[in-house]
């Protein structure tokens, strides 16, 4: 337990974020996972390459993830959707 008020503060406000921060990324992982087993079956589609694409931009915009990160799995995931 915090001993100074602004610790606590601090505290309660990084507790916050990690949620917030945990929650983006498991949407991100989520749709990856679902377009990664659509793209093994072969029934994969746009909509949901675009919804992928859409998360890794969003967690990008509130500072989760790097640019440059969300760019490497986009990357990945279009490469691995046209080898199929």
């Amino acid at each position: 337990m915090p001993s100074k008020r602004s610790a606590a503060k601090r505290q309660r406000q990084n507790e916050k974020r990690r949620m917030r921060n945990r929650a983006v990324m498991s949407r991100v992982r989520t749709a990856m996972r679902k377009v990664r087993e659509a793209i093994a079956d072969g029934s994969v589609t746009d909509e949901q390459f675009a919804a992928v694409t859409g998360q890794l931009d969003r967690a990008v915009s509130k500072g989760v993830l790097k640019r440059n990160t969300a760019a490497r799995r986009k990357r990945r995931l279009a490469a691995s959707r046209s080898n199929r």
